[in-house]
């Protein structure tokens, strides 16, 4: 069963790409740096039918799309071998650009517990993340972030986020546990190679959320402002 948080790994004629992907009763939200996956999945007997779109969250022209356009639609067969998931197809907006896919399950053992949110929660969905450093350190970080029914689920193309949170009366807060899944090369030097614990308090509307965070990566006390903008609903 496709289920759960998942590192993806994608593939044109034009290169590679990585993200994350959370799939989850027919619903699959994910993305990376710059851009956000909205889709649908279907599971018949062995083979999986599946419909992607990709929604560009950050205007960094340095993050490049694989189909040269920020907009595409993408229309999948997968199916399933051991722990991973394979996926095959491509876009009638560019044919003859075939387009493959692996996705690796990310374990969610190190996962805070969550308790569902009641009436009047920050809203379930997918969200653009954009992260600046405080206190004068350099750097920030762009991503995506699912929130579902107290859990969290996101990343971008080098980290996952896995936490839980709460949310009442426009105020929420939570925890997060920041895991590198594809080495980042020096990208981000102040997460790479740590598993990150971060505690987080906000305030959300119907269009997003802010929170104010403390990072804990290796010996190293970090704070940092996250901005996050609604770009899907559950």
């Amino acid at each position: 069963m496709l289920q759960g948080l998942y590192k993806v790994e994608f593939h044109t004629v034009h290169g590679s790409r990585y993200g994350v992907m959370y799939a989850y009763d027919g619903r699959m939200l994910g993305g990376n740096s710059a851009f956000a996956f909205i889709g649908r999945y279907d599971e018949s007997g062995e083979e999986i039918r599946a419909e992607v779109s990709t929604v560009r969250h950050h205007d960094d022209p340095s993050y490049q799309p694989l189909f040269k356009t920020d907009k595409i639609t993408l229309k999948l067969r997968g199916w399933q071998e051991e722990d991973h998931f394979y996926f095959e197809g491509g876009s009638g907006q560019m044919p003859g650009v075939p387009f493959k896919s692996v996705m690796t399950p990310i374990s969610d053992e190190a996962a805070p517990p969550f308790v569902p949110p009641g009436v009047g929660g920050i809203a379930n969905g997918l969200y653009s993340i954009h992260i600046r450093m405080l206190d004068g350190v350099d750097g920030g970080n762009t991503g995506v972030m699912v929130l579902h029914d107290g859990r969290i689920r996101g990343g971008d193309g080098f980290f996952d986020y896995i936490g839980s949170y709460s949310s009442a009366n426009g105020k929420w807060k939570g925890e997060i546990v920041n895991h590198e899944h594809t080495p980042s090369k020096g990208e981000r030097p102040v997460f790479g190679g740590y598993e990150v614990g971060i505690g987080f308090s906000g305030t959300y509307n119907d269009k997003g959320a802010e929170a104010e965070a403390t990072a804990l990566a290796g010996k190293r006390s970090i704070r940092f402002k996250a901005m996050m903008k609604k770009f899907a609903d559950w």
